[in-house]
């Protein structure tokens, strides 16, 4: 399928308020989270498309990269997004340096490295936000990295490991003392999980123990969330996450607000549709329909879910249930165009 244009994504022609990180020039201040199982390649170039002024690949395992693994490659994948972004994670400096130069080598232009993650299963391996509890070993996964591409290397974490060990501000300066180029914080501690409201003010303290740009992630799901969490913050971006999951426009629509203090319209029944259509076609063509089928269901329940109370269960269940292609694209064309169709099975 080729590439859709989104004639309402950029009206005018923004003002540059982004910012640098190391050489390159970031066109606006809000940037798509990278999200293990949700930031495909499709959904990338959809916000790309929609305005976003930056997308970050999901989480990528630096070990199985480094051992040439088939479906970490193709989430390394970048073509048809403006500036790559690729996120790894891991423990071990070897494999973290050899998974960066990969991603340099697929066209990356940034390499983000995760101590954030909080999932049991990547702590577990001594990765992600564990990563805050040895420092030593954090340290010399920022040196391995940074040394091994040429490109800028990034850093992702989150406050600390709980409330009593909140250490984000001296992680990040040895990591802006070991040359990362830009750091991203979620206003969470790694035992809070997504509970409880995120503190943006405890970003402030980050932001103020360095020099490098800073950017605040956590509960950003609107207009007016992007804008306090900035002034509260004092972060340079805004990071969007799980509120752009069926609404890859999202991410767009605040880098536009926060260029020009205007909200734009929200797409069109009529492009939102072609957006899921060419979304759901690009996890098929690059996974195969097996495995693209599988990766779709997530967007496709998200996509139907941002239609309210339009799309009639059953009608939604067939979305994500069906292993047909053909039952699938057609009922998704159908619930951006037709209430009689969501309305019945």
């Amino acid at each position: 399928m080729g590439m859709i244009a989104y004639p309402d994504a950029r009206a005018t022609p923004l003002p540059d308020t982004g910012l640098s990180v190391g050489p390159l020039r970031i066109p606006g201040r809000a940037f798509l989270a990278p999200m293990s199982g949700v930031t495909d390649l499709g959904v990338r170039r959809l916000a790309c498309r929609f305005g976003a002024s930056l997308v970050v690949s999901e989480m990528i395992g630096s070990d199985f990269l480094a051992r040439g693994d088939l479906e970490s490659k193709l989430k390394a994948e970048g073509s048809g997004i403006g500036l790559h972004v690729v996120q790894i994670a891991g423990r071990d400096p070897l494999a973290m340096a050899e998974a960066a130069r990969i991603a340099e080598d697929c066209g990356a232009a940034m390499i983000d490295i995760n101590m954030g993650c909080p999932a049991r299963k990547v702590t577990g391996g001594l990765a992600g936000a564990q990563l805050m509890r040895d420092l030593p070993r954090a340290t010399a996964l920022v040196r391995a990295t940074i040394g091994a591409v040429r490109v800028p290397v990034t850093l992702k974490m989150r406050l600390g490991w709980d409330e009593t060990s909140q250490n984000a501000p001296e992680l990040a300066r040895i990591a802006e003392a070991e040359g990362i180029a830009m750091l991203t914080v979620h206003g969470r501690t790694r035992c809070q999980f997504y509970e409880g409201r995120a503190s943006w003010d405890a970003i402030g303290v980050v932001k103020r123990a360095v020099s490098l740009p800073v950017v605040a992630n956590g509960d950003c799901t609107s207009l007016a969330d992007a804008a306090m969490m900035l002034a509260r913050s004092g972060a340079d971006a805004v990071m969007i996450g799980r509120a752009a999951v069926g609404r890859p426009w999202l991410v767009g629509d605040i880098a536009h607000f926060l260029a020009t203090g205007v909200a734009r319209a929200e797409p069109s029944l009529a492009a939102r549709k072609d957006a899921a259509l060419e979304h759901y076609e690009t996890l098929l063509e690059t996974y195969g329909v097996a495995h693209g089928l599988r990766h779709a269901r997530k967007h496709l329940a998200a996509y139907a879910q941002g239609l309210g109370g339009s799309v009639h269960p059953l009608v939604r269940q067939r979305l994500v249930t069906s292993e047909d292609p053909r039952i699938v694209k057609a009922t998704l064309a159908a619930i951006f165009e037709t209430d009689v169709l969501r309305e019945a099975a």
